[in-house]
């Protein structure tokens, strides 16, 4: 049998319900047992408590480790009523409170999926006694998940707001179907979900590449990370525990998540400053046109355009700096500019994807508003010409030249009987393109 498959059988049966008469393990708290609770817990719990200064608290459903931490940073923000329309557009008001924010992190046992997945340690927090809070939520065994969803239900019906870092995507969802899955614990419902995941992709991916909460701590807020945890060991380090092994790999995982729910605060400060003031002198040209085209997809298009003329003074790469012209050119052309339209067009025209629209774009401006047919056939031709120019070099997909060929070589003849000159010519023109790209070539 495969190592692979072996190594997840293995993880299941980590999973288990533990057996009552195992006495290599702990007990648990007594006084659950006297009233018909039986929890045992995996040898070395006790121990890490200790490491963690944590406690185990009890509740109607079994108990659990919970663990308190106050720090004096990420400072409370105060968003204001235009950043908060471009991150949650028809959001209640609950949102302008950041006191009724609770951010959320999970660790995961991260195995398959569905309902094979479950949320070992659960930390929240939110801004109060003049800081920044965290509560942590762990289950030392698998029969504790019911008393760790219990307390986490009881702290959201406190805080009305979710934050997350692509908790719509992956935490949230994961946890709704674990209170599904206890069939008596009904989860909680919230005013609002605010996720961070997207803005930051639109403001900084760009630049840094990735989108790591890690990675935007450190080039972003400017954090460094000590003694972090490889979050890909996680889960192996939650099932060596199970089987009874040390409970020391697992304390970096408890400061692992409490980082998370740190950056994503600090991370939620950032991002909405830049929403509220993209114009403040620290903001870089690239983050400029982050908030340009967050504020284009809201409808804002006003904004946006200033933005991406903002983001085009300033020092954007190449590719980039196509992409806001392309967009500051749509933008323009739905306005009825279309003079500042054709010449954005004319800056990008190239073996591009933006190029290429770029081409397309003029032939469409010469022929239909400036009433120029003999210009949008150049145009065209010259198209034909770039096209044909990638192909060779390779720097298009077999099947994307096929079909921008279609289009052009369509748009031409037609253009050419629009225009009163042969086809025949139309393909002289063609040919004569043809020799210069073999001289190029060789």
């Amino acid at each position: 049998m495969p190592n692979s498959i072996i190594d997840r059988f293995s993880r299941l049966k980590a999973l288990q319900p533990p057996s009552r008469n195992r006495s290599a393990q702990e007990p648990g708290d007594p006084h659950l047992a006297s009233i018909g609770f039986t929890t045992v817990v995996p040898e070395g719990s006790r121990r890490l408590a200790q490491l963690l200064e944590a406690e185990t608290v009890s509740n109607q459903h079994g108990e659990h480790l919970a663990l308190r931490r106050w720090f004096s940073e990420p400072t409370e923000c105060e968003p204001g009523a235009a950043a908060l329309r471009l991150l949650a557009p028809g959001a209640p008001e609950e949102v302008a409170d950041p006191r009724n924010w609770l951010f959320l992190d999970t660790e995961t046992t991260g195995i398959m999926g569905g309902t094979g997945t479950y949320a070992f340690l659960v930390g929240i927090a939110w801004w109060g006694g003049g800081g920044f809070e965290i509560e942590q939520f762990f289950m030392r065994d698998h029969s504790e998940e019911h008393s760790v969803l219990a307390a986490l239900a009881e702290r959201m019906a406190e805080r009305p707001v979710l934050v997350t870092f692509n908790g719509k995507s992956f935490d949230w969802p994961l946890l709704e179907t674990r209170y599904r899955m206890t069939r008596s614990i009904r989860a909680p419902v919230f005013r609002a979900h605010l996720d961070f995941l997207h803005p930051a992709r639109n403001l900084w991916r760009l630049r840094i590449g990735s989108v790591r909460l890690a990675e935007l701590e450190r080039h972003i807020l400017g954090w460094k990370r000590e003694g972090d945890v490889n979050s890909q060991m996680i889960p192996q380090f939650y099932f060596d525990f199970l089987r009874g092994d040390s409970p020391e790999p697992l304390v970096p995982v408890f400061y692992h998540n409490q980082m998370d729910l740190r950056g994503l605060a600090g991370l939620s400060v950032r991002v909405l400053s830049l929403l509220a003031d993209p114009g403040a002198s620290e903001t870089t040209a690239l983050e400029l046109f982050g908030v340009s085209r967050i504020c284009e997809r809201r409808g804002e298009s006003i904004r946006a355009r200033k933005l991406y003329e903002q983001s085009l003074a300033g020092d954007l790469p190449p590719a980039t700096d196509r992409a806001a012209r392309r967009s500051l050119a749509l933008l323009a052309k739905r306005q009825g500019d279309f003079s500042l339209a054709a010449n954005l067009w004319e800056s990008i025209l190239g073996n591009s994807r933006e190029g290429f629209e770029a081409y397309e774009q003029l032939a469409i401006h010469f022929e239909r508003r400036a009433r120029e047919p003999h210009r949008a056939a150049a145009t065209t031709r010259a198209a034909l010409c770039e096209l044909r120019r990638a192909g060779k070099l390779g720097v298009i997909a077999a099947a994307e030249y096929r079909r921008k060929r279609v289009r052009f070589e369509s748009r031409l003849a037609r253009l050419e009987r629009k225009a009163g000159h042969s086809l025949l010519e139309a393909m002289d023109a063609e040919s004569r393109c043809a020799p210069s790209e073999s001289n190029q070539e060789r």
